[in-house]
């Protein structure tokens, strides 16, 4: 049986794989994101959106990868049936690239900015196959891939206490972007176009599109009990 890992400590994606069905392993990952991003940009320049969520997705996963090949957590060191599945967001507004705000005035500036208009959310995606090979017994492919969901989001015109009353929640400042759709920011977000589970933080088409090309299929992933 393959078992799906989650390099990620969003309970939005634990919870929509959840209701697809899917009850992952979590280990978080611990890498600095800005310096991963500079790195990137430093080797292959400017990223556009859609590519730095896919740059810091394979980053979170590898850095998971690397703390189970080393034996944390330990319950882990010897399995042989694991695909690890990394994820990131960021929100794209007129060319800037927003993740999570820095501080409650951070994101009320962001929602002043965004109220009435239309955004771009992006959530890259990245798979690791750690499954034994055919060699070991298995049906693993060793493979590492990824892929990029993108959604347009159009945002209500909230007023200035609206703003003020959702960013004294706190939900905000934990989430790209500043906005939930599967929480108490979905009524400020009047549509969507494209997958709606690719805003709440990962997309279950193009995860299953991503397994299929390492011979997993989401039925197989399906809690049992």
């Amino acid at each position: 049986m393959t078992r799906l890992l989650l390099a990620s400590a969003s309970p939005a994606r634990r919870a929509t794989l959840q209701s697809a069905g899917i009850d992952p392993l979590v280990v978080v990952s611990s890498v600095d994101e800005p310096a991963v991003l500079a790195a990137a940009a430093e080797r292959f320049g400017t990223l556009d959106p859609a590519d730095a969520v896919l740059v810091l997705a394979q980053a979170k996963v590898e850095d998971v990868a690397r703390a189970v090949a080393d034996g944390t957590p330990a319950e882990l060191a010897d399995a042989d049936d694991l695909v690890l599945l990394g994820c990131d967001s960021m929100l794209e507004l007129d060319g800037e690239v927003l993740g999570k705000p820095d501080d409650a005035e951070d994101a009320v500036r962001r929602w002043r900015a965004m109220r009435g208009r239309t955004g771009v959310l992006h959530t890259g995606h990245w798979l690791i196959d750690e499954r034994a090979t055919p060699d070991e017994g298995g049906a693993g492919t060793r493979g590492t891939l990824g892929a990029t969901s993108s959604t347009v989001v159009h945002f209500a015109d909230l007023s200035d206490d609206e703003v003020a009353a959702y960013v004294a929640t706190g939900e905000p400042l934990a989430v790209a972007g500043a906005f939930t759709v599967d929480g108490l920011g979905g009524p400020f977000v009047e549509r969507i176009e494209g997958d709606h589970h690719g805003v709440v933080g990962v997309s279950l088409p193009l995860l299953r599109g991503l397994l299929a090309e390492i011979g997993v299929t989401v039925p197989s992933l399906w809690r049992t009990a």
